[in-house]
């Protein structure tokens, strides 16, 4: 019998990788439902190609704009925020894949959590917003979050009939992105193609800008913490620019486990859809012989601030995370529009870090009221 999935976020990076993977393993995996917010060019060509159960199209105006073409389809249409959740919460499918971008990820996140549905997670802005309230959730209902991230998911198959007791460290390896030599008295300079042109990555714009930022190391030690509950001097990051080594885990032994292969999302995707196997996959495979030289530095938190934003997080918990979150996603988008310098990312993500009303044990009221302020202080910066 084939594992059901629903991908929200189907065309977007991730999204599109995941449905290779399913045409790929087309007798293991089968689409039930898939989201996407305005590319309706694309949504109705996996539509057409995997005949899904439902969809739903976020954005309304999109919506408006090719219903007739959807119409004739034998598929329920579900549209704006509340058709995302409403899918979110559907309870049979296996697996949900979270593959949305930003903080509008997290609220699917956990009503999938809530409704006892398994996540794949991508959207690492689900643990960094609201990593209490979900992990509250899955011990109420069971479910569990395979992490789809390349770093997270190295660290996952790395612990794998491992004692979490017996766990010295574990190691976040990052690209350093495009900037790593940069000199830094540049950087102020930096235009947006400089920025999305990463060295060893296809993504989206938005992950695009938070590697260049290093945003997105930062990000992925909160997410870290919440996955793999250990203590928050049990995390490092270490400068890996081959982006071979994905991540490591340190024994208490002083061994050292590392998960390593190209640099292709489809991999982790696939791992976390198919879960405990290794399934048989086409992907190019890693040539060790002639993959060169792998070399690791020191992260420069003076070149890369953002960085240790997120282990100011970790100090304070409460609404940091969300509130860090929040400020990168609408910096990074202005910084995307040309409103602001590559240099304003991070002066306004640790503005908004130390200025927002903070809340030790917010609900996730608080967290939309928090969007709002953070929006606010952002656009007006």
């Amino acid at each position: 019998m084939r594992k059901r999935i629903s991908i929200l976020g189907s065309t977007g990076s991730i999204g599109v990788n995941a449905l290779k993977v399913v045409s790929h393993l087309k007798d293991e995996l089968e689409v039930v439902y898939l989201s996407a917010n305005k590319n309706m060019t694309l949504l109705l060509q996996q539509i057409a190609q995997y005949q899904p159960r439902a969809v739903c199209i976020v954005d309304e105006k999109s919506y408006y704009s090719i219903k007739e073409d959807i119409s004739s389809l034998n598929i329920e249409i579900l549209v704006g925020r509340a058709g995302l959740l409403e899918l979110a919460k559907r309870t049979d499918v296996n697996v949900m894949l979270n593959a949305i971008v930003g903080g509008q990820g997290m609220q699917p996140t956990l009503c999938a959590i809530e409704a006892g549905v398994d996540v794949a997670l991508s959207n690492k802005e689900s643990l960094v917003m609201a990593g209490n309230i979900i992990k509250k959730a899955q011990k109420e209902s069971g479910a569990k979050i395979f992490p789809v991230d390349s770093e997270h998911s190295a660290i996952w198959q790395c612990l794998v009939g491992e004692d979490f007791k017996e766990v010295q460290q574990i190691i976040l390896t990052g690209s350093g992105g495009p900037f790593r030599k940069k000199e830094l008295s540049s950087f102020s300079d930096i235009k947006i193609e400089e920025a999305l042109n990463h060295p060893n990555w296809n993504m989206g714009e938005k992950i695009t800008i938070d590697s260049a930022t290093m945003m997105n190391k930062g990000l992925e030690v909160i997410e870290a913490y919440w996955l793999f509950e250990i203590e928050i001097d049990q995390i490092s990051i270490v400068v890996h620019p081959q982006s071979i080594i994905h991540s490591m885990v340190e024994m208490k032994d002083g061994s050292v486990k590392a998960q390593m292969g190209v640099p292709d999302m489809k991999v982790p995707i696939q791992y976390a859809l198919t879960y405990p196997r290794h399934i048989e996959a086409t992907w190019e495979r890693l040539d060790l012989v002639n993959c060169g030289d792998l070399t690791f530095e020191k992260p420069d938190f003076e070149r890369f601030p953002c960085i240790a934003l997120g282990f100011k997080v970790l100090e304070r918990f409460g609404t940091s995370g969300a509130a860090l979150n929040l400020s990168n996603d609408y910096a990074v988008y202005r910084f995307l529009d040309g409103e602001i310098k590559f240099t304003d990312i991070p002066i306004i993500n640790e503005s908004v870090l130390e200025k927002h009303p903070w809340n030790e044990d917010p609900s996730l009221t608080d967290l939309s009221e928090l969007d709002d302020w953070v929006k606010e202080f952002v656009t007006n910066y």
